[in-house]
């Protein structure tokens, strides 16, 4: 599910902070002590409630690239998102596997398609308003699509599949450019209450599609561009009061909502803070002691805390550890030299000692050793390896040998990683130590993350310019689907001149066509053995090196009612309904 945010940021180097940090844990102030179960929010609600009030904190280390709902690609934005923005479906919340079931949001119900699965007809809900009491309309939601698709110099940062799929993207300049009311005419709104939308061929996920944020529905009126973060008008539960940026957030109840058009939210706390830019320990801490509800990332405790937490049964008992469909990855970029050669590419493959990359993310329990591109917890899964090695600790004789074959016998490139993202740093530093051995030298170059995507990683003419010839990345499905996992880091038109996700910049034409194919077919069998196809394709173009099948350990504060980790969400809490015991 869309792109994932790895775990933790740096190592505090005072152990005294995290032990202060289990007071109110260890004193019986932990509000569920001695009834947590390890693992409970994966299978079950912990701590159902219906109560109201209070104020639910959340907290980051970083600062997300945006809240605006239709220029976001981070799975914790989709999730907090919702709070204030209702795409026309999305993911009910519940535990592990249970929260894959999508449902029906803004609109009526899912999609009707027609016309061989090129159109889709939606009926938006009645009633529904935004925070300043205006109805929300059918034409607000094909303006959100057009601002997030066709003006990607002003918003960069979401997926671009509406921009592949409508039938006329390549005459339609976006609305920045295009001052017209008319906008795509391939989504039509016949009347306030009815959107239709119309492919360039079929697509079976489509219903899967539109629970992205950019289906939330913006007005034209209303939108400031790249400034519209700073003045979102809600069409969910809560709005926001404060926006500081890189600091807090602070979002309320909107009173224009109405429970009535909305079966889904409970609007069960009277705030919701976010406070940006935490150091992790303290956010470890913070979790441990209550003070806070969750981290929003939903990435899990950083090393130090991992290990304290691990030593004592009662701290355990409040955690959950699980999949989330992600993986840990190094892309290697197929246009910056000598990567342009499969045979370099296929060094590296050998070279990297995946054990050591997995003991630097924190051992087993971050992750399993990873041999595909598809995670082993999505849908139509198949175990393989192409490069195989003893102990999954690398073949340095394999890897001189492709040198060899490419002709080369050492190589300079660099490597990059998120700057706050101790656990990436630590892995691509790992990555470094493996290739060395063979020959290739990689030094890292350390980047934030909130831009890492829009002006760095993400960036094709940056990444040559730089020499940036491995990325580290991690990756989970935009949807629970072979193609809603693949499509953005593989198919050649996910390539984009910013916001790029498709880091190896593959673009293979079988793979293209296997893809197209794919979701174009009502065969749901067909379409998973066309996956696992395309994830042997990508292997043997070596163009992405997996490291972990990615786990998270998370604590679940004790105060949090109604916590479920969802596998719709990388394992991450369900945000929409979480409220509080404490006043």
């Amino acid at each position: 599910m869309r792109r994932s945010a790895v775990a933790a940021i740096a190592v505090v180097s005072s152990a005294s902070l995290l032990l202060a940090g289990c007071s109110k844990a260890d004193d019986g102030d932990s509000g569920n002590k001695g009834n947590a179960k390890a693992n409970a929010a994966t299978t079950g609600v912990v701590n159902a409630s219906d109560k109201k009030g209070g104020t639910v904190t959340y907290a980051m280390a970083d600062a997300p690239e945006s809240f605006d709902p239709g220029n976001t690609y981070y799975s914790f934005i989709y999730n907090f998102s919702r709070l204030y923005a209702r795409p026309l479906t999305t993911f009910k919340p519940g535990p592990g596997e249970k929260g894959n079931e999508l449902v029906a949001d803004l609109a009526e119900g899912m999609g009707t398609p027609s016309d061989g699965g090129k159109t889709w007809t939606y009926k938006i809900r009645k009633g529904v308003k935004y925070s300043d009491g205006t109805p929300v309309t059918a034409k607000d939601v094909k303006y959100a699509v057009e601002r997030s698709n066709f003006a990607r110099d002003v918003l960069s940062n979401g997926p671009n599949y509406f921009q592949q799929l409508l039938a006329d993207p390549a005459k339609y300049k976006g609305p920045y450019k295009d001052k017209s009311d008319k906008g795509l005419e391939s989504i039509q709104t016949p009347d306030d209450h009815t959107i239709v939308f119309k492919l360039n061929k079929p697509f079976a996920d489509f219903d899967y599609l539109v629970s992205a944020p950019q289906t939330a529905p913006v007005p034209k009126a209303k939108d400031k561009g790249a400034d519209y973060t700073k003045s979102i008008l809600s069409s969910g539960s809560y709005k926001f009061e404060t926006y500081q940026d890189g600091k807090q957030v602070t979002l309320v109840r909107n009173e224009h909502w109405d429970a009535k058009t909305d079966p889904l939210r409970k609007q069960y706390p009277d705030k919701i803070v976010l406070n940006l830019k935490v150091n992790q320990a303290t956010i470890d801490k913070d979790l441990m002691s209550g003070d806070i509800t969750a981290d929003l990332k939903g990435g899990g405790v950083d090393a130090q805390t991992q290990a304290q937490i691990l030593a004592k049964a009662d701290l355990k008992a409040n955690t959950d550890n699980t999949y989330g469909g992600r993986l840990v990855y190094t892309a290697i970029n197929t246009k910056v030299k000598p990567f342009d050669n499969v045979e370099c590419r296929k060094a590296v493959q050998y070279a990297i000692d995946k054990v050591s990359v997995q003991t630097a993310m924190g051992g087993p329990i971050r992750g399993d050793i990873a041999t595909t591109v598809m995670p082993n917890d999505l849908p139509g899964h198949e175990k393989f390896d192409l490069y195989p090695s003893e102990g999954n600790k690398g073949d340095a004789a394999k890897a001189k040998q492709h040198l060899k074959a490419c002709g080369q016998e050492k190589i300079s490139t660099f490597i990059s990683a998120r700057s706050e993202r101790q656990p990436e740093i630590d892995a691509a530093t790992a990555v470094v130590a493996s290739l060395k051995k063979v020959g290739i030298d990689a030094k890292i170059k350390q980047y934030p993350g909130s831009k890492y995507f829009s002006d760095y990683a993400g960036v094709p003419s940056f990444t040559k310019k730089q020499n940036i010839g491995l990325i580290m990345m991690q990756w989970g499905a935009d949807w629970p689907t072979g193609y809603g996992y693949l499509q953005q880091i593989v198919h050649g038109k996910a390539i984009g001149q910013s916001g790029n996700t498709n880091l190896s910049e593959l673009n293979d034409p079988a793979i293209n066509k296997l893809l197209d194919d794919a979701i174009a077919n009502t065969d749901e069998s067909a379409r998973n053995k066309a996956y696992v196809e395309v994830d042997k394709k990508v292997m043997e173009q070596a163009a992405i090196v997996p490291l972990s099948y990615f786990k998270v350990l998370n604590y679940r504060s004790p105060h949090g009612t109604n916590m479920v980790a969802s596998a719709a969400w990388s394992g991450q809490y369900d945000y929409l309904n979480i409220g509080t015991t404490k006043k």
